[in-house]
């Protein structure tokens, strides 16, 4: 319960510390050197928790604050279904194609099948990371850092995983991912990979050396989602560093030391993110060497990244889509949405771009 409190609190006063910093930089004209339009739009009732779109056969699935889970065929924006839980979501999406999984407010954690809802569970502490839905099972970590393992079809509880964490956690999106039959899960700054049947440690990867002279400044909770490149995982430590690791071997294979306090995206060739001042930068995907940093868009508010072909995609505070060279850091493009802060960072399926809204707004680009 002490965790919990503290991670609550310092989700407040990072909250707190938002309000002093300094005003958002101006946009400036742009011409763009790249094409793209919004080709089609849906809307949630918002969405007012850590967000998780799920990108499966060619369908969006993303989830809503008042209960909705919707599915979209991603090239044509159509309905194709649309479930409702009788409760709030603190949690979700996550999905195999057949079962969703999201989290109340209430603190448990809810499964819809085929759109019907076909248990819940209420669970011992705080969730604010979606849901894993893999192999029949249902993976969930709490604020506290303690992973569950549920039997999709029935709820029954397969295995439990607690361990000793820090005193402080972040009430923040962490890391739940697979990697072949090992699953991913983040406690603190280690990436743990872990067996998905038995709920035993395989390996263990430092990806961060926190520093502070408090609890506060030594918080390094490795923010979800994951990036994964084949075998290398790369990930951001909270307000530590940036680093990738080996997960076939479970070895380190670079790390920096670089605030921030949103996940990164890359590709083979680079990683990219943005700072805590939003000063975005492009690091080699094999060694973490700099590649470029953009200044340009201080204290936007960006979201986590989308490499995109050619281009890096974030989206800001105010709802706007901004394309950056992904080899200069370049300007190539701005999209407006409705206005309202970019929820997670955007999604891909097929050439169909999907950006999620505070306001519950889904909007899908497709650039060229």
């Amino acid at each position: 319960m002490r965790r919990v409190v503290f991670a609550l609190a310092v989700a407040a006063v990072l909250a707190g510390c938002g309000s002093s910093k300094p005003k958002p930089m101006a946009l400036q004209d742009l011409k763009p050197t790249i094409a793209g339009r919004e080709v089609w739009s849906a809307r949630l009732d918002g969405v007012e928790f850590p967000l998780a779109v799920v990108v499966r056969d060619g369908q969006f699935r993303v989830a809503g604050s008042d209960g909705t889970i919707l599915v979209l065929d991603a090239q044509s924006g159509k309905e194709l279904s649309r479930a409702r839980i009788d409760a709030k979501i603190a949690a979700g999406l996550g999905s195999d194609g057949r079962f969703d999984a999201v989290v109340t407010t209430a603190n448990e954690l809810v499964v819809v099948d085929g759109g019907r809802e076909v248990w819940r569970k209420r669970l011992s502490s705080r969730v604010v990371t979606a849901p894993l839905v893999a192999g029949e099972r249902v993976f969930v970590m709490g604020v506290d850092r303690t992973v569950n393992a549920f039997d999709a079809l029935d709820g029954r509880l397969l295995w439990r995983m607690q361990r000793p964490s820090d005193a402080l956690t972040l009430s923040q999106a962490g890391v739940v991912a697979a990697f072949k039959n090992t699953l991913l899960v983040g406690q603190g700054p280690r990436l743990t990979g872990v067996d998905s049947l038995r709920g035993t440690v395989q390996w263990e990867v430092a990806m961060a050396s926190p520093r502070g002279t408090n609890e506060v400044e030594r918080l390094a909770d490795l923010l979800g989602p994951v990036l994964r490149l084949g075998d290398k995982v790369c990930a951001r430590s909270f307000q530590s560093a940036v680093a990738c690791a080996d997960a076939s071997k479970g070895t380190l294979l670079w790390s920096r030391n670089v605030g921030g306090v949103q996940p990164v995206g890359g590709n083979d060739t680079a990683i990219f993110g943005a700072d805590g001042t939003d000063r975005v930068s492009a690091w080699r995907s094999d060694n973490g060497e700099v590649l470029w940093t953009n200044e340009r868009m201080l204290y936007r508010g960006l979201s986590a990244p989308l490499a995109l072909g050619p281009s890096v995609v974030f989206g800001d505070a105010e709802g706007y889509v901004h394309f950056l060279s992904a080899a200069t850091g370049e300007f190539q493009l701005r999209l407006p949405t409705d206005g309202s802060a970019v929820v997670g960072a955007p999604v891909l399926a097929g050439t169909t771009m999907l950006v999620v809204t505070r306001k519950g707004g889904l909007h899908a680009f497709r650039p060229n």
